[in-house]
């Protein structure tokens, strides 16, 4: 069945870095006040997990295993939801898996200063896995726009294919590659320079980036 202009939107390079940008500005937030536990890079947060239990700080542990257990949570919802609209129903899918990103960002913006910090980390890893389990694909290939060790690697790969064998193609993809891994990168460097200013609100951030990835696909 051929997808409409607006469901191959959420495919276009555009979108994708729009999601790359949120993706920065989410984990960079959550690491820098919540804590040092990250919202969506749950690989980050196994390390110091290992490496909190095996220095005795427990209490830290404990912080990361909630952000792992909020994050599965948050895939078990969105499964929930692919099931109840496939295929045919993708964008509709997509439309409200952002609605509910930028409602939790909204709504941890609010949270009071005196509530523990693992709330606000449980909102956001379901927020996280949210984006993760639906936006997979970018130009067709398989996308994440949390994680960035696999984009350096196919960067890496695609710079020498170019620069080795003269490949057209590889340079192409080394041009939408460094697009994503340079927007996750401003994504956090806007979390992080906003938080001198607006302190925990600098969480409607990547809301606002969100809304702009939803009204493009209007």
């Amino acid at each position: 069945m051929m997808k409409t202009q607006q469901e191959q939107y959420y495919q276009k390079l555009s979108a994708g870095a729009l999601l790359a940008m949120a993706a920065g500005s989410i984990d960079a937030y959550s690491y820098l006040r919540d804590g040092g536990v990250f919202a969506g890079l749950q690989t980050g947060n196994m390390i110091l997990m290992g490496l909190h239990l095996g220095t005795g700080k427990y209490e830290a542990a404990m912080g990361e295993l909630f952000s792992v257990f909020m994050f599965m949570v948050g895939i078990f919802i969105i499964r929930s939801l692919q099931l109840r609209f496939p295929a045919e129903k993708e964008l509709r899918r997509k439309q409200i898996t952002l609605a509910w990103e930028i409602l939790i960002f909204v709504i941890v913006a609010f949270i009071p200063m005196g509530v523990s910090p693992l709330i606000k980390t449980a909102f956001l890893s379901v927020a996280a896995a949210a984006q993760l389990q639906e936006f997979r694909l970018l130009k067709g290939k398989p996308f994440t726009s949390l994680m960035m060790t696999g984009h350096i690697r196919t960067l890496s790969e695609s710079i020498f294919d170019f620069v080795a064998n003269r490949d057209t193609k590889a340079g192409k993809i080394a041009g939408r590659t460094i697009t994503i891994i340079l927007f996750f990168a401003i994504g956090a460097f806007l979390s992080g320079f906003a938080m001198a200013f607006i302190a925990g609100k600098a969480i409607l951030i990547p809301a606002v980036i969100l809304l702009i990835a939803f009204f493009f696909a209007k």
